[in-house]
């Protein structure tokens, strides 16, 4: 195996790349190939780094072929998001919307209702969870609605009944007390 040498300019790069990272695993990979550089062995570097030996190899071949690149996390494999932009802009401009003045007999939208209207009217169905992570990174929240009558009942007639109750409730019992 042909050892790997790194130049400064290259021990530099991979210095900075090091101390500029929050992740920690492309510093285990900047520092594989520092240790290797500096001659050290497979599972001494393996050992020192709590990884294996075949990660070691990945990381020096991934350096190889692609250089400081090789290093970095790959964007993971997956299915594209069915919230295309279309709809994260039909989200955007419902969510800003009450629900009356589109016809709905509610007042609050919740997961389940945007995701029934945004299947009408874009065709693409996310379940509850999926639709509540896409409000998030479209910088919206989500909460359980707190259902009250303040605003919708008659004030001075609560006032009146809230007060009788509470003499009612000062009030002495007629009941007899017995021995059972």
């Amino acid at each position: 195996m042909v050892a790997l040498k790194v130049s400064s300019k290259q021990w530099d790069a991979l210095d900075a790349l090091r101390f500029s990272t929050r992740e920690a695993k492309v510093f285990r990979n900047a520092t594989i190939i520092l240790l290797t550089s500096a001659g050290n062995s497979k599972p001494a570097i393996a050992y020192e780094l709590g990884c294996s030996v075949s990660t070691v190899d990945n990381v020096r071949r991934n350096y190889r072929h692609h250089g400081l690149k090789g290093l970095l996390p790959k964007k993971s494999p997956g299915r594209a998001s069915r919230a295309t932009a279309e709809y994260r802009e039909a989200l955007r401009a419902v969510v800003q919307t009450p629900p009356q003045s589109l016809g709905y007999g509610f007042s609050v939208w919740s997961l389940a209702r945007l995701a029934a209207h945004l299947k009408r009217k874009t065709g693409v169905s996310l379940s509850d969870d999926q639709l509540g992570r896409v409000l998030r990174a479209e910088g919206f929240s989500h909460q359980r609605p707190k259902h009250t009558l303040k605003g919708q009942r008659n004030e001075v007639a609560y006032e009146r009944a809230r007060r009788a109750l509470k003499t009612l409730k000062k009030r002495p019992s007629n009941r007899m007390l017995t021995r059972c």
